[in-house]
């Protein structure tokens, strides 16, 4: 089957948490540890908060938080600043860069399933709230486990980030894909579902390998059964919430939903 003849030209997916890095590990010890060096502790769980924005607005996000001001403000004695702000962010993205390719193993199965979209003739992209100097450790580490989309677009590219649609619109131009009813977003967090929903596209989210749910490969394996359903049900309701159409545990079990939106869009329904 052809993209013509299944309608859907595209899809584009998020990376970390995505297609690779299972959990979205790298960023979140970065986070703290860039936090810890000025003396304000931050949790894992504050870090995931913003997850899939870009990491300057990610890191004034937690700015934001009550408790980290707070903490701020009692250690450097004013509120944070956008001087501030972008002392954290000077020394995040070294950090972040230096751990980047630790964190590419390919998620399983997604090596298989982009290679099948592509043998039904769909078009394979990629948004990041990472910056490009990051993803250049990244890309060649992906591109030898067999994933390397037709376009990448990253944080610094666009006029904003996500939750807005412009990485994703910038996206689809680049892939020669119109209208945006025609694309799948794939994405492992909230505000990445939000830059589809607002781009008009389908979305799909995924719960088990992503920011929410935030376990490595072998730790999710190792969750007693009922532990492994709370918490996918939970990362599943969060990603539904937050807009997507359909949720799926991870990348390998995305070809039925495929199907389906191709189903969806030959009668005549858009998202």
């Amino acid at each position: 089957m052809t993209a013509t003849n299944g309608l859907l030209r595209a899809v584009v997916f998020d990376w970390a948490g995505t297609v690779v890095d299972h959990g979205s590990l790298a960023p979140m010890g970065v986070f703290v540890e860039a936090f810890a060096e000025f003396g304000v502790p931050i949790s894992i769980e504050q870090a995931r908060g913003p997850m899939g924005m870009a990491k300057r607005p990610h890191i004034a996000a937690l700015m934001a938080l009550p408790g980290v001001a707070e903490a701020w403000t009692k250690q450097h004695g004013h509120v944070p600043t956008e001087a501030d702000i972008d002392a954290v962010y000077d020394v995040f993205v070294p950090k972040n860069r230096a751990v980047a390719a630790r964190y590419a193993d390919l998620i399983p199965g997604v090596a298989e399933v982009v290679a099948a979209l592509r043998a039904r003739g769909l078009k394979i992209g990629s948004t990041t709230g990472y910056t490009r100097d990051i993803m250049a450790e990244i890309l060649p580490v992906a591109a030898k486990q067999g994933f390397a989309p037709d376009c990448l677009v990253c944080t610094g590219d666009t006029p904003d980030g996500r939750p807005t649609p412009f990485m994703l619109w910038k996206a689809l131009t680049e892939l020669g894909v119109y209208p945006a009813t025609l694309a799948v977003k794939v994405d492992d967090t909230e505000v990445g579902i939000a830059e589809g929903v607002n781009a008009g596209a389908w979305t799909v989210g995924v719960s088990v390998t992503g920011n929410v749910f935030g376990y490595t490969l072998a730790e999710t394996q190792a969750l007693p059964p009922d532990v492994f359903r709370t918490k996918r049900a939970e990362a599943s309701a969060k990603l539904s919430a937050a807009g997507a159409h359909y949720v799926v545990s991870g990348v390998a079990d995305l070809l039925p939903v495929i199907a389906q939106i191709e189903g969806r869009l030959r009668r005549g329904e858009r998202p």
